[in-house]
This record gives C-alpha cells, sequence and structure tokens, in this order.
C-alpha cells in the first residue's frame, strides 16, 4: 500500500508550467533581438557553436528536478504486507459545537479553531484507542465513524467549520443521542463521549439524552471554550468584518456556559474540564483516561513501512547535475556522432 506523507507539496509542481510559459517568453524575445540584429540564414556563420537542443534538454531537466523534489517531499511509502495488531484501548467520540457562537475572539484564535486544537493534540497522545467525530449546531451530524486511522480523522477536522449547518443552536442532545449509534462493538468496555464547545445549549433535552447515554455505561468528558466575560460573534462579509446584532440593532455577545457543560458531564459520569489552557486540558482529560479499563482488540494494517524519498532524491539531484552541465553550446563529440542532428 501507497501512503503519501505530506501531499501538500504536490503544490511545488505548479511551478513547473509557469517555467515552461517564462522559458517560452525568453526564447521568443531572443528570437526577435537576433532578427534585429542580423537576418536569421547568417546566425548559423556568427555563432556557429550555438545548439538548438541543448536549450530545451535543459529546461526538461530543470523540470524534472522539481518533479522529483516536490516527490521526494512528498514522502511516499509503501507498505509491503499486511499484519494482525493487537491494541488495548477504549472508543472515544468527539462531539464538537460548529455553531455561529464558536467564532467568538474571547479565546485565541477563535473558540472553535481552539477546540480543533486541543482535539488534534488529544489525539496526538492516543495510543490504540479508536476514534470518531462528530459535528453539532442547531443539528448533529457524523463527521467520521469509528476508526484507528487518525490521520484521516485529523483531516476531517481540520475541514469542520460554522458553515456545515444552516440551522443555528447548540443542539448537544441530538449530538449526544447520534454518539449512542457510534458504539457498535458491544465487546468494548470503556465508551467516552468528549463534547467540546462553549456550552450554550437552546434546550432542555440534554439532560436526558445525557442520563439515556449514562445508562448505556457511556462517559462524557466535557470541554468548555471561551470565557464567561464573552465576545461578539464576526460576520465576514465583502464589506470586512462586522458583528451580529439582535433586531433591537445590538451587539450580541455570547458567553461561554460551563455550568452547562459541567451538569453534562455530571449526568454522564465523566468530569468537567476547562480548555482555556490547553496543556492542562490534555493532562486533565489523560488522567481521566488512564482510570478506564482497556479493550483488547485486533485490526489488520499494513506494515514494515519503507520510505521512498531517497529515490526522487537522487533522481533530482542527477538531473540537477545534468542540468548544471549542459551547455548552450554544442558538445564536440556529440557532433561528431550527430545524435541531435545537428550540423
Amino acid at each position: 500500500m501507497l501512503i503519501l506523507e505530506d501531499k501538500i507539496y504536490f503544490w511545488f509542481l505548479a511551478a513547473i508550467p509557469v517555467v515552461i510559459f517564462i522559458a517560452i517568453l525568453v526564447a521568443t524575445w531572443k528570437i526577435k533581438m537576433q532578427k534585429k540584429f542580423a537576418e536569421a540564414h547568417l546566425f548559423p556563420a556568427l555563432a556557429p557553436d550555438r545548439s538548438k537542443i541543448k536549450p530545451i534538454l535543459k529546461l526538461i531537466a530543470f523540470c524534472l528536478v522539481i518533479a522529483f523534489f516536490s516527490v521526494a517531499l512528498v514522502n511516499p511509502k509503501l507498505g509491503s504486507k499486511m499484519e494482525t495488531v493487537k491494541r488495548e484501548g477504549v472508543d472515544i467520540v468527539f462531539a464538537l459545537d460548529v455553531s455561529k457562537s464558536m467564532l467568538a475572539e474571547d479565546i485565541a484564535p477563535n473558540r472553535i479553531e481552539k477546540s480543533k486544537q486541543i482535539i488534534s493534540q488529544i489525539v496526538n497522545n492516543l495510543k490504540g484507542d479508536r476514534i470518531g467525530i462528530i459535528g453539532y449546531a442547531g443539528s448533529a451530524f457524523p463527521q467520521i465513524p469509528i476508526t484507528t486511522d487518525y490521520a484521516s480523522a485529523k483531516t476531517f477536522l481540520r475541514a469542520m467549520n460554522t458553515d456545515m449547518v444552516s440551522s443555528q443552536g447548540s443542539a448537544t442532545g441530538d449530538a449526544i443521542e447520534l454518539a449512542k449509534g457510534y458504539y457498535n462493538d458491544a465487546n468494548v468496555i470503556s465508551r467516552v463521549l468528549i463534547i467540546v464547545g462553549d456550552g450554550e445549549d437552546h434546550g432542555s433535552e440534554f439532560q436526558a439524552a445525557a442520563q439515556a447515554a449514562a445508562d448505556e455505561g457511556i462517559k462524557i468528558v466535557t470541554i468548555s471554550v471561551g470565557t464567561s466575560k464573552g465576545g461578539p460573534i464576526p460576520i465576514k462579509n465583502n464589506r470586512g468584518k462586522t458583528y451580529k446584532k439582535d433586531q433591537k440593532g445590538e451587539t450580541v455577545i455570547t458567553r461561554s456556559s460551563p455550568e452547562t457543560l459541567n451538569s453534562i458531564a455530571e449526568i454522564g459520569n465523566g468530569t468537567y474540564i476547562d480548555g482555556t489552557n490547553t496543556s492542562s486540558a490534555i493532562k486533565n482529560l489523560e488522567k481521566f483516561l488512564q482510570n478506564l479499563e482497556k479493550t483488547e482488540y485486533e485490526s489488520m494494517q499494513y506494515a514494515n513501512y519503507q520510505h521512498q524519498f531517497q529515490w526522487f532524491l537522487g533522481f533530482g539531484i542527477l538531473f540537477l547535475i545534468l542540468d548544471s552541465l549542459l551547455l548552450n553550446r554544442k558538445t564536440k563529440w556529440l557532433t561528431q556522432l550527430n545524435l541531435f542532428n545537428e550540423a
């Protein structure tokens, strides 16, 4: 199986058509300048050693240098075989609040980006646990099912934003109900739901949903982002950035509600964590997870991944050397062989 570790470096390949376009412009300009200097049939006499094919070969070599170096930076890896891996862990579902109130900047850079940072760092510290992700605002929606593929989970996490749900609000109860369907393995002993948001809930059904989840053995951890002082909700448009206003024309201030999140955690037999300090929040969560009973399960995965970047790096260096050795004048011994049909 092939894995491309850093696909973002493929963007460097966009430099190739730019280089070709610039080379064509330069060649066109040279031809115009030469025509002003002398007639075309006099060029062979004026510059007998000038090669027509080598500038093209240099351009091809330079484009290949860009291509091979770009792929080397992507760092392709090959998995040679499948093997069964035994893991020990718990099933964890993250429920991320994506309502508009999460755009408030009372916590840097804003609430939703802070939440994604917290979740991402939690995932980085996990070993053997399976994870899933849910988003919720006025309604809840699945983002990625239970998986051990942390890289894919973080990719989906980065794509989450406040425009994913048209109906606004914070349907925490719907998120809890949706999460219950994620735990589809009856053999898993410990199941954890981690709710990350500002706690602004516009309903009371979350209490019944949290109790129902607790009755099924799901422990609910809540992590609050935002401050009690709160902040306005920015709205970006063609005129720049404005702030959400109510019917009276006054700026809406959204405030974090840790009381709501604490209540959910108490009902769900979990724990409430203040997410203001990321490292402190992660340490508190790790302590909570360490006390949970782990489940041993097997999974198939590709093993013995071998890095392949060195091949592309080597070819890139080779063509770079070739590009530097190729001169625009004819090579005498090649001229004698007449490989390029040069008189």
